[in-house]
């Protein structure tokens, strides 16, 4: 994997991207010589068409991340990737579309970025399909060897079987018999030279995923496999990375205090977090005014009770804060106290399950945001009384409060909406690996694929 700002990017994901970023270049270039061509025309020299070729790259490959087109959906079918390739590309288009009207000079004429939408559509939907079956996803798989035959190396096994796994465990090693699940793991006593084993299985990774740590490290193993060269990971270490998430089974404190993150140096992303949260929930709250004014006028017709719904949530640092949402309940929704939302759930209005499911509601929470209470990115801010339940039925649940809670966030984009106890532990895990690697690179990214969740609501409740 690629590691970018504290953030792993899977090899396939950098090449489908690099080659899409291409295609989109040769597009933009291709059409501005048809249309050259067209209207009998010199292109001129590359230069003076450069920044609006370019700005067609980039923005369509913005577009091309908050649509999915690098999820492993998209990777492994080229069907699903040219239906999203299409979304992503009339969406980028509009925008393109909407600056050449406001900035005619700076952008394509209006005809040629037709062109270069259709070019770009043909284009990744042929390299989608050849890449597919040239491609071998195998070769980019890094063969690991796991010391340890337990529980912990059972679930790399299961990991490792997914079909979007981005390793293959070429071996076990049972470091003992104590907690052995695996019967296929070779006896550690039996094997010899483990770098020699390591070799003949031609591994470039070992991972430690022993149950019992406490005076059992094979420190000489470890230290002579790290001394010739290969990489070896704690299985914690090692997770966090295939996944995005931080397992709970296999965390403890002294992993999270050894660990790299939660970087103090992280104050400038925070100032620069702060000075985007500002900026930008000044004008969406703007913008947005009319359509919450609307909805407002709307709630009040469609039920009885306030167009507005305010609720105590725990934000940064265990604090309590007043969080203001369009209603989309009726009002005696809690009179026997907070409750999980369920599919289907009762109490949602008519209207409320639609604004629910295009994020309207959420739209007065751009208030709290420009008061500093919460960001547009961060942990989903829960009530008092989940927090205190999920504190005694969670570990390190308490951890994700050392950051802002969001609107949006690495766990909302990543797992659908959460009804339950094993649900907050799934989100918990997304929730810690954003509290521990946070970056303004890690926050853009979730703000691209919030479109995808707002396009394909699967999860809204």
């Amino acid at each position: 994997m690629f590691r970018l700002f504290k953030h792993y990017i899977p090899h396939t994901v950098l090449l489908f991207g690099l080659c899409d970023l291409a295609l989109l270049l040769l597009a933009g270039d291709l059409a501005w010589h048809l249309r050259a061509i067209q209207i009998g025309i010199d292109a001129g020299s590359w230069s003076e068409r450069l920044m609006p070729i370019l700005g067609f790259a980039l923005v369509n490959a913005l577009s091309f991340i908050s649509i999915g087109l690098y999820s492993p959906e998209a990777l492994r079918s080229p069907r699903y990737a040219f239906a999203r390739a299409l979304v992503a590309l009339s969406l980028g288009g509009t925008l393109l579309a909407v600056v050449d009207f406001l900035l005619p000079t700076v952008g394509f004429w209006r005809s040629t970025l037709l062109y270069a939408l259709g070019l770009a559509l043909v284009f990744t939907g042929i390299a989608r399909l050849a890449l597919s079956y040239a491609v071998d996803r195998d070769r980019f798989k890094r063969r690991v060897v796991v010391l340890g035959a337990g529980t912990r190396a059972a679930r790399l096994k299961a990991l490792s079987a997914q079909e979007d796994s981005g390793f293959a465990i070429v071996g076990y090693v049972a470091m003992s018999e104590a907690h052995r699940v695996l019967p296929e793991a070779v006896a550690r006593d039996g094997l010899g030279d483990l770098n020699e084993y390591i070799a003949r299985v031609r591994a470039n990774e070992v991972v430690l995923a022993l149950e019992e740590r406490r005076n059992a490290l094979p420190l000489n193993d470890l230290l002579r496999v790290r001394t010739r060269g290969y990489a070896v990971h704690e299985v914690s270490s090692f997770l966090e990375r295939e996944t995005g998430r931080l397992d709970l089974d296999t965390l403890n404190p002294s992993w999270l205090i050894f660990s790299d993150g939660f970087s103090a140096g992280r104050r400038y992303s925070s100032i620069l977090k702060r000075t985007f949260d500002i900026v930008v929930s000044g004008l969406l709250l703007l913008i947005s005014l009319p359509v919450i004014a609307l909805f407002a006028v709307l709630v009040k017709l469609d039920s009885k009770g306030p167009a507005f719904f305010h609720q105590q949530r725990v934000g940064l640092y265990g604090r309590p804060f007043s969080v203001i949402k369009l209603r989309s309940m009726r009002t005696d929704a809690e009179k026997d106290g907070a409750k999980w939302a369920c599919k289907d759930d009762p109490r949602i209005t008519r209207l409320g399950r639609f604004i629910r499911k295009l994020r309207i509601d959420e739209l007065p929470q751009t208030w709290s945001v420009l008061k500093g209470e919460m960001s547009f990115v961060g942990p989903r801010p829960e009530v008092p009384r989940f927090v205190g339940e999920l504190e005694q039925a969670l570990p390190f649940y308490a951890e994700r409060h050392m950051v802002k809670p969001g609107i949006t966030g690495w766990a909302q984009i990543n797992y659908p909406y959460g009804a339950s106890i094993e649900d907050a532990r799934n989100k918990l895990e997304y929730d810690l690996y954003y509290a521990k690697n946070y970056t303004p690179f890690l926050d853009l990214l979730i703000l691209l694929q919030t479109l995808r969740v707002i396009l394909w609501p699967e999860g809204a409740r």
